[in-house]
């Protein structure tokens, strides 16, 4: 290998509001090389998240540790193993890690996960965020047969897919939530939603009721605020509400009012409001690949994404999706 540098993102400021570019550098570094029980992964894709918006502050209420000031952010990512010294990882294994952000990643063997060649269609489609639309699903609001479900944040690349699965899992009427009339007509048409709810064109409740004029029966929140507020009131008995993100929280400039939370209902209605995290459930991840790979390949689960080529498009990636430019996940093809 004939090649002596590469090229990383590092964090250059932290944010005072909307995220910009120049809040990023692109800084051309020398290319390391792997020790004993080390690996050299060149990456060739790797997937922007809202979650890196909160990782970008000094202090995140995240259990993951936030970017450093001069350092390279770090993401999910998936690449071609270039060399294992003393590992049972081979040069050309496909694998997945989460030292995004860089066009070569130096990382522990245990730290990369070997992937099962030509298991999907699209390497890129292993960084979809299906897993955690698994999670919320099956682990979270227990979506059954004949349920109503409502999904928060549904043109994200959560819930793109939560939707999706609901429907595998038997939901009879399936509703989304959007900020633009162009989403909403797209989550109808592309998939498979049977309303929208739209942000911005009036109280969430009442387009809520009117959308489920039987109540809801299982919420998966990517979103909190008025919409899980909105999901409370008109929640059936025994419904079960999954609190998967908090998207008017992590990208909010201001500090959010908090959520309001009617307890003697939750009580006289026997609703479950649990908090559910993808780090907690990481067995899901293969089962999720499986899935994937059989739904991709008989067409019952689409992969919504938009691809930006090239690591200098790694900033404007993750400020477009932050801006809600894009339907689905945001990967980069480095």
């Amino acid at each position: 290998m004939t090649k002596s540098t590469h090229r990383e993102v590092h964090l250059a400021a932290r944010p005072r509001g909307p995220v910009t570019d120049d809040l990023f550098e692109i800084v051309e570094v020398p290319l390391p090389e792997p020790g004993p029980g080390q690996v050299l992964v060149r990456n060739t894709h790797m997937g922007v998240a809202a979650v890196m918006r909160t990782l970008m502050d000094e202090a995140s209420p995240v259990p993951m540790p936030s970017f450093g000031i001069g350092k390279p952010l770090h993401g999910a990512a998936v690449g071609e193993v270039v060399a294992a010294p003393g590992t049972d990882l081979h040069p050309g294994d496909l694998v997945e890690h989460r030292l995004g952000w860089r066009e070569y990643a130096l990382l522990d063997a245990d730290e990369a996960h070997r992937l099962e060649p030509g298991l999907l269609p699209d390497p890129a489609a292993y960084l979809s965020q299906g897993a955690t639309a698994l999670m919320g699903v099956a682990r979270g609001a227990e979506v059954r047969p004949g349920d109503t479900v409502f999904v928060t944040g549904a043109a994200g690349g959560v819930g793109s897919l939560a939707g999706q699965v609901a429907r595998q899992y038997g939901a009879a009427r399936v509703i989304g939530s959007t900020g633009s009339q162009q989403k909403a007509e797209r989550l109808i048409e592309e998939l498979g939603y049977d309303a929208v709810v739209l942000r911005g064109a009036g109280p969430i409740e009442e387009q809520l009721r009117k959308a489920a004029p039987e109540g809801i029966d299982a919420l998966f929140d990517n979103v909190g605020g008025e919409q899980l507020e909105a999901a409370l009131a008109v929640a059936n008995r025994g419904a079960r509400l999954a609190i998967v993100g908090a998207l008017a929280s992590q990208l909010s400039a201001e500090i959010p009012a908090p959520t309001r939370v009617d307890t003697l209902s939750l009580l006289s209605l026997g609703i479950t409001l649990r908090g559910i995290a993808l780090y907690e459930h990481r067995d899901l991840i293969p089962e999720w690949h499986r899935r994937f790979a059989a739904g991709l390949r008989d067409g019952s689960l689409t992969f919504p994404h938009a691809r930006l080529h090239g690591i200098e498009q790694a900033p404007r990636a993750l400020r477009e999706l932050i801006e809600g430019r894009h339907l689905g996940a945001v990967v980069v093809e480095l």
